[in-house]
Order: C-alpha cells, then structure tokens, then sequence
C-alpha cells in the first residue's frame, strides 16, 4: 500500500519584477520559486499544477511569445514535471488525478504528460483561458491546455467548495478566485504532519497573505482580499500550516523531494 505523502518538486524560477509580484513595489528584478506538488495515495497518485511547461524551457520566446520579455523561466528542459516525476523513481501512469489551481503558463507543466489522469479544473476557470479578458492574455497560451484527448472533471465555484477528492480528508478543494476568476486552493491532511493549505496564486507571498500587499496580478481586488479571508479562517479551523505559491523567502526553508510530509 502507498504511504500518503506530500513531495514539494519545481520548475526553476521565473525572473520578473517585484511590482509583478507585488502591486505598488519596485521595478527591481524579482526571482520567485515555481513550485508543484506530488501526493501519494493508495487509491492513486495527485499531481498539482506541474509549474511551467517544459516548452517554455526549450524555447521560452516562442512558447510563451512576447510574455518572455518579462517574464523569463529561469529553467532547464530536464526541471520539467513529468522529467523530474521519472527521474524521482515514479511511473506516469500511476497519476490518477491532475489538479488545476488555474490555466496560467507557470501552472501547465502537467497538462498531457499522465496518460491514466483525469484533470481537474473550475469550468470557469477552462472558459475564461480561451477566453481571457485583454489585461489577461498573455498570462495563458493555449497551447498547453487545448490538448486532444485529455479527460477532463469540472468543478462548479462555491457550489463544489470543500470537494473531497478520495473522501477521506486528504485533499479537499476551495473556491479562491481573484487572480484569475476559477482560481482554487487546497487543503491537505497528512496521516503524522496534519494540515496545509496550499494557497497556491490566491496569496503569492506571505505579505500578501498578511494582507500587506495585493498581487501584481489578478482579475478582481475584492475577489483576491476574500479568497485570503477564507484561507485565513480555513487555516484558523484546521490548525493548517501555511505555503503560499511563489514567496522566495519561504521556498527555501521547505522540505524538497527526496524529503516530504506525511
């Protein structure tokens, strides 16, 4: 049998500004972590995000097109998910669910690579990505997501908030939108750690979380303050542990595989 287990992998850094990170901060250069993250089960494996796709290691301008001139992937072809997944000893087609904390490029890097995987995402989420308003654009490419034969679960906002993926406890979803309008967060409960809330983009950084700042970008500044306020009392109720998506200073004091959380 599977242990249950939490395995913090990711795909390089992304190089950018502070400013696009934090709304109202410098334009200095900014480096932030892309993470992603493997759970094992028995009843199969969960991959979440698969940070950036691995196109845009190879030829970052013309995956990503002129995005790349802002934000760059600090990051080699052998960093993508589905290459270091091999390489940590696992087997593709044991992935039974891909989750989707949203379509934006440097969340994608599992799309395709799980032949066995169902992917899960908010329909509106997968609307909004072909769709995107103009201030969002380039923060999806289509290319990663408009892929032939992928199976695909959708999720309904606030009506599926509390989602129970294996009816366990393990892994259960929430609503957070605000950065992009089908973002979702999740809630995990290992066996010996107890719990997490991976925020994923609705708190970028713990300033955002603390509610210092909001984040570079987003699609509704009411949305993103109220995802924090219900992750700050989802938290509150599980005596979770806190990992944000993309804070520098936090990364670094987590366990990486081969190390997890059970």
């Amino acid at each position: 049998m599977t242990d249950i287990r939490l395995y913090l992998f990711q795909t390089g850094h992304i190089r950018q500004q502070e400013v696009d990170i934090k709304m109202g901060a410098s334009q200095d250069e900014f480096i932030t972590p892309i993470p992603w993250f493997l759970i094992t089960h028995p009843k199969g494996n969960i991959i979440i995000d698969g940070g950036t796709p691995v196109e845009a290691a190879i030829d970052p301008h013309k995956h990503w097109g002129t995005v790349a001139e802002r934000y760059f992937p600090l990051m080699k072809e052998e960093d993508g998910c589905l290459n270091r997944f091999v390489e940590a000893g696992f087997d593709p087609k044991s992935v039974r669910y891909v989750l989707h904390s949203h379509l934006h490029i440097d969340h994608t890097g599992a799309l395709g690579h799980f032949p066995n995987a169902t992917y899960i995402v908010q329909r509106r989420e997968y609307e909004f990505a072909y769709a995107p308003d103009w201030f969002s654009r380039g923060a999806y490419v289509k290319a990663d997501f408009d892929r032939p034969g992928l199976k695909w679960h959708f999720l309904e906002g606030q009506d599926h908030d509390g989602f129970d993926l294996y009816g366990d406890g393990t892994v259960k979803f929430y609503f957070t939108p605000g950065h992009s309008p089908g973002h979702q967060s999740f809630l995990l409960n290992l066996p010996n750690s107890g719990a997490y809330v991976l925020t994923i983009d609705a708190a970028y950084t713990m300033d955002h979380w603390n509610e210092k700042c909001l984040p570079g970008s987003m699609t509704s500044a009411i949305e993103v303050a109220r995802s924090v306020q219900k992750l700050r009392m989802i938290a509150d109720v599980n005596d979770a542990t806190i990992i944000t998506g993309h804070d520098p200073d936090m990364w670094p004091t987590l366990k990486k595989f081969p190390e997890y959380y059970g």
